[in-house]
Order: C-alpha cells, then structure tokens, then sequence
C-alpha cells in the first residue's frame, strides 16, 4: 500500500537520497581514527602510521568488491553483510545470517566507545583535575572471566555519554534525508579539524623523523624500560595485532553503501558513494596517524590517558599550536567528530537490523519504521544494547571483540562476490568489480583470517575467544525466526532482486568451492592462532 501521492511503500526506507548525501553520512568514520590511535600507538610503537596506510589500503581495495555486490540489490538496505547474505544462503542457512549478525556486532558498539570517549574529552577538558566527577563510579558486576579488571559500572562517562547517545537517536528518528542534512554540516565541522591536525603539523616542522624512524615494534628491557625491540615472532604479533585493531576503522566505510534502497538513482549512487568515501579515508587515516606518531614519539605515546583515547583529543589540540584557546576549540571539534562517528554507526548498524528482519534473518519486530521511513525499533535496540556497552570500564576490549566479528564478515562478504558471479552471473551489474582486484579481495579475506588468529589476543588473551562466542549468539536467534516465526520458509522479499524463487537455492553452480574456502579461512585462523603467541 502507498501513502497517497508519495509513491512510498508503508513500512519500508524512503527513496530521498543521493550518493552525495550517503557519502556525508559515512562521513564519521574518518572519526573512527580517534578511538584506537592511541592504542596503537602505545601497543605497537614507531610502526604504528604504516599501519594505518596499509591497513587504509586494504579496505579500499575491499571496497571494490562491496561496490559490485551492492549494486545486484537496488532494493535492499543495510550494506555488504547483507547483499553477501545472500549468496550464501544456499550453500548454509546459518552461514548466511552469520554475516549479518557480524557486521552489526562490529558497527553498533561505536555508539558506546564513541559516546564514552566524547564524555572522557568533556570530562577531561572542562573538569577540573581534582574534580570528583572523574573519580566517582558505582561498580555493579566484575567481568574479570573476559578480561583482567573489567568491571560493569555507572559513572560521570556513562550519564554523559548516555545523553550524547539519546541526541543522536532523537537526530535519526527524523529519517534519513534529515539525518544527512546534519551530518553534512557535523561532517565540514569534523573533516576540516582532522585536516588541520595532519596537515599542521607536517608543515611546521613539528613531525619528527627520530619519532617515524627506526620502523621497529616496541619492546621493554628486564628493569621495565621502554627499548627498540626486533623483528621476531613476539614483534610480528604486535604489528599484525596493530593491523588487526586499526581494521575495524579503516575498512568501515563500506557502510556508505548500506542506503541502497534510500537512493534515488541506486545504479548510479551506490559506487560512487562507496569509492568517494573511501578516497576520504585514505587521506585521513595517512595523514593524522603519521602526524600523530611524529609529533609525540614513543615516549609522548606512553603518557596516560593515550591507551585509553581520552587524552587524545588534548593532544591533537595541542599539535596544531596556537595556545589554550585553539586547544579548547579543538577538543570540542573532535567531541563533534565522535558524535559525527556515533550518526554514522547508528545510520547504518539500524539499518543492518532493519534488512536482516526483512530477509528472515533477525526477530521480526525489527523491520518496522517510522512516518520518517527510519528504522526506529532497530534503533531502540542499538541504543538499549549499547547503554550496557557504555557500562564496561574498557572500551578498547569492547573494540577488540567487535572486530573479530568484522574480521569473519569481511572474510564472508569478500568472498560473496566470486560466488554471485558464478550463482547470479545473469543478474544485471550497474559496476562491475575489475576481476583483478576481487582477486585481490580474495586474498585479503585469509590475510583478514591471518589478523583474527594472531592479532585478537595481543588486546587480551581471551578477546579471540569473546569474539567467537559473540558471533555464535546468531545461531539461536536465528534458528528462532526461521524455524519458530516463519516455519522454515524465507520471506519472499528476500530474493526478489535477483529474480529467483526459494527454490532456485536448491542449485548450487559454485559446488563444494564456498565450502572448501570456509574450512580454508578456519584452518588459516587456527594456525595463525597458535603459531603467533604473546
């Protein structure tokens, strides 16, 4: 049914945008170089701004494949985890919703570590240092079985970042072409700052090429003290731990192509708005990670509230010059930056919700929007589930497990594009992907399984672990949908653009090819796991 005169469908995402407009709502995850720079940095040492470009590279080269795919489902929303759904759908049922469930595992806990960084820069900005809003918390459960000191707690972070939270919700429940309209004006105020503070420092000299080079990871000697350390198996596992972390910044502008069925013109937006944002990336996440490394060295690096991220804000004001004022100013354009981040994830990690309803992949109760065409019980969910999020005393533990969900989807979605080549090769391509470079996706999905297995442990021995369990949580709720909700059959919109019926699943033209790159990608994890040690 259609409302008179509009030609929308009741409860379904509006057609009201361009790639311009995605490109400005994905515009927050340059952002995302905030959360974990510091982490990083202090983890692995010196290295750590080659991995950021490396890392910048990899996504976008991913991108191209995302870029392909996206354009097989004009009518579907919520990204690449959900157009790859759909090719292996017929060669698993629980592979399939796996990819879903990842990637919005991966993407809804920016809305706490973002909220929860921006209430640390607040706090540490304008509270005065024996303040006790920054000491002051009640300690509600111990969850030491994960991590070593982390605790479920309520304290000055979680009311603040609660507020910024429910802010940004109140901003995405006018609809997706509204939100856009903010985040383009949130996104000249963020992009511009994070220029300044890659640009400044290199042109006035304040990049150092003592705190750039040697390019060796970080090591302590018997008494403690931070030294050079080597190349050897223990040096290897904190860079690809660092390439492991920075992935979850650095590939995630494929979620500019999660609005496919709010473009007006999906055949024409969907790889520009990917391929844009992804040339955006490529600047931030070179030019601020080197400017950052070469400003403050690895002694700068160590100072508190780096690991962390909340004093990263402070430093970054103080690398562009220009006294206390100009540092105030930054802080609170970076606090604009996580907010930017926060729209981003919250746009997308709905609407990940919202599509995988409508498929039959998640609880039902999910595909309902508002007048505004917004996913808004997807968005009480991602805000209720993150309001615990924001309870746990480490964020970057949170981040760790998320990715190694995003390491799983990614390895699934890169290599959804070689199946629907073979299973869908009829169906009609607005882009095609160069042959060359999903190869090169393809490769990139082991070496991904090479990051899962060897990087998750160096942020804590049971964050690989955490991950897994995490990502098997899609087996009961899925089973619950299919078996239960719908009696084993798919909703008929799940395939309808690629004009095949539930029955055409039964034909499986890629034979045992997904099944033999599963085990693959398990096996090169495991190894990885085992011969990579800290």
């Amino acid at each position: 049914m259609n409302d008179a005169g509009t030609g929308r469908e009741e409860n379904t995402l509006h057609r009201v945008i361009g790639w311009p407009a995605a490109f400005w709502v994905a515009a927050g995850v340059p952002a995302l170089v905030l959360f974990s720079i510091g982490g990083i940095a202090a983890t692995v040492g010196t290295p750590s701004w080659v991995i950021w470009i490396i890392s910048v590279a990899f996504g976008f080269i991913q991108a191209h494949t995302y870029a392909e795919i996206a354009g097989l489902f004009p009518s579907k929303s919520g990204g690449a985890s959900v157009y790859g759904a759909s090719a292996w759908v017929r060669y698993s049922k629980v592979i399939a919703p796996l990819s879903v469930w990842c990637n919005w595992l991966a993407w809804t806990p920016v809305l706490a570590i973002g909220s929860g960084l921006a209430a640390g820069y607040m706090l540490n900005a304008f509270a005065p240092a024996d303040s006790a809003l920054l000491s002051w918390q009640i300690t509600l459960a111990d969850l030491g079985f994960l991590k070593e000191g982390i605790t479920l707690r309520i304290n000055a972070t979680f009311f603040i970042g609660a507020a910024v939270l429910l802010v940004v919700f109140a901003i995405q429940h006018r609809g997706i072409l509204s939100t856009a309209r903010i985040q383009t004006i949130f996104g000249i105020a963020v992009i511009v700052p994070l220029l300044v503070v890659g640009l400044v420092p290199l042109l006035s000299g304040n990049v150092h090429s003592e705190n750039l080079f040697p390019l060796v990871p970080m090591a302590t000697d018997e008494a403690g003290n931070v030294v050079d350390g080597i190349w050897d198996r223990h040096g290897i596992t904190l860079f690809l731990g660092g390439l492991f972390i920075a992935a979850w910044s650095t590939y995630a502008f494929e979620t500019s192509i999660c609005y496919t069925s709010e473009f007006r013109r999906p055949e024409h937006d969907t790889v520009r708005a990917i391929l844009y944002s992804g040339l955006l990336c490529v600047v931030i996440f070179t030019l601020v990670p080197l400017a950052f490394q070469g400003y403050l060295g690895v002694d700068g690096i160590l100072q508190p509230g780096i690991v962390d991220g909340t004093a990263v804000a402070g430093v970054m004001g103080e690398m562009v010059g220009g006294g206390a004022f100009v540092t105030k100013l930054m802080v609170v354009l970076l606090i604009l930056a996580t907010m930017l981040a926060i729209m981003t994830s919250m746009a997308g990690s709905s609407r990940t919700l919202y599509q995988g309803s409508v498929d039959g992949w998640l609880p039902k109760y999910l595909s309902r929007v508002n007048e505004h065409g917004a996913p808004v019980t997807a968005m009480w969910t991602d805000l209720a589930f993150n309001l615990i999020l924001l309870m746990m005393s480490d964020y970057l533990f949170v981040l760790a497990v998320s990715n190694c969900c995003y390491l799983i989807f990614n390895f699934l979605n890169l290599n959804s594009g070689w199946i629907h080549r073979i299973d869908n090769a009829d169906v009609p391509r607005p882009w095609r992907c160069p042959t060359i470079l999903m190869a090169a996706g393809v490769a990139l999905s082991f070496v991904n399984m090479v990051l899962l297995g060897a990087g998750a442990n160096v942020w804590g021995a049971g964050t690989l672990m955490s991950g897994i369990v995490a990502a098997a949580l899609i087996i009961p709720v899925f089973a619950w949908r299919h078996y239960v909700t719908d009696k084993g059959k798919f909703p008929d919109r799940m395939l309808e653009d690629l004009g095949v019926s539930s029955r055409d699943l039964l034909v499986r033209k890629a034979g045992i090819l997904p099944y033999l790159v599963l085990a693959a990608g398990i096996a090169v994890a495991a190894a990885s796991n085992m011969y990579f040690t800290l």
